[in-house]
């Protein structure tokens, strides 16, 4: 029974990749929001996290099959401060059931796009509207064996820019592999995959969503508090360059010769773009103190001013725990305009009856 479940996981898996295999992601999608880093901790290494099981519930929301019974109780706050008065996040909360010997979340992930000003045709103001979007998710994770693990999470999407709504259904699969004897985890997940049920427009058309899959890494050393994470996203799409009207094409004398190295060059913009890099300290015998460094190269390619060396791309941030707390804070840098900042707090309710 439990390899048909398997097979049957990978071809699904199969079948959501095969329609999706095209090129470039800019504007190709509704509810876009569902791909920022909704955590400080998942900000700071970078956008994604995806193979670390711990007992940081808020992971569960990207990869369910990280939950676990260490989040038992855990109720966690994000917010990430964008510009212009927009602001993202995700609250949850984390259920182990000893019968079943599964582990449930729940939560919201939320975008606000802050104030508008409402005009008709000629520029005159009307009013004021504030869009935003939404998912409400709910998930479980269960432990298949000592070191696999496998979950789940549906996701109810809406979406609301004054008189326009939309609404959207998906789901996330995904597992993991944990070998603790050699500090090792691998991880897999197929996330988004769904549709959107209703348009903003009557009879108009439904755009896909956010569709990813991703496949991960981490390596904690065996003499030293560091840990090393790679992720590779989109691994159904491999272009995930956009054509630049902006970029002037070079000539010279020797064309042939510049035609191969431009291929060259192409093939490895395109290859690191689906890579992001993290490593993370963990100080204190139960890694009260963590501090974090991530790279995103998509993001640095997309966003980074020509002729500059600004720090987009990079981005970190630290942990804290406190008593029964855990404060979290990360810094994003998108472009040279500024950076985003992220605040995370989460807290476990049965460490208040000790």
């Amino acid at each position: 029974m439990i390899k048909k479940i398997k097979y049957g996981v990978w071809a699904f898996v199969f079948l959501l990749c095969l329609p999706d295999m095209k090129a470039q992601s800019g504007g190709q999608n509704t509810f876009d929001f569902l791909r920022l880093p909704h955590t400080a901790r998942v900000g700071g290494l970078g956008g994604s996290l995806i193979m670390i099981r711990d007992d940081d519930a808020a992971l569960g929301y990207h990869n369910p099959s990280l939950l676990n019974v260490s989040m038992h109780k855990q109720i966690n706050f994000n917010n990430s401060f964008y510009v212009a008065g927009i602001n993202h996040g995700f609250v949850g909360y984390t259920h182990h059931l000893d019968k079943s010997k599964m582990t449930m979340s729940g939560g919201i992930q939320y975008i606000t796009y802050g104030q508008f000003d409402l005009t008709d045709p000629t520029g005159q103001v009307q009013g004021e509207f504030k869009p935003s979007e939404y998912a409400f998710n709910v998930g479980f994770g269960k432990q298949h064996s000592d070191k696999l693990s496998y979950g789940a999470n549906l996701k109810a999407i809406y979406s609301k820019f004054e008189i326009y709504n939309a609404f959207g259904a998906a789901i996330d699969l995904g597992a993991t592999y944990q070998d603790t004897s050699k500090n090792v985890s691998f991880a897999v997940t197929v996330r988004n995959a769904g549709l959107m049920l209703d348009t903003y427009l009557d009879n108009g058309e439904k755009e896909p969503l956010p569709f990813d899959v991703q496949i991960g890494i981490a390596k904690q050393l065996r003499y030293l508090p560091l840990r090393f994470s790679i992720t590779y996203h989109d691994l159904h799409r491999w272009n995930l360059r956009y054509n630049d009207p902006n970029s002037e094409e070079p000539t010279s004398l020797f064309g042939e010769q510049e035609t191969q190295e431009k291929k060259f060059g192409v093939f490895m913009d395109n290859f690191f773009r689906h890579f992001i890099v993290g490593i993370e300290l963990l100080a204190g015998k139960k890694e009260n103190f963590r501090l974090r460094v991530g790279y995103n190269h998509n993001r640095r390619a997309d966003l980074n001013v020509a002729g500059t060396r600004g720090l987009a791309g990079f981005s970190g941030g630290l942990g804290l725990k406190i008593k029964q707390f855990r404060f979290e804070y990360g810094i994003v840098m998108y472009h040279l305009a500024g950076a985003t900042n992220q605040i995370s707090i989460a807290t476990n309710l049965t460490e208040f009856k000790k």
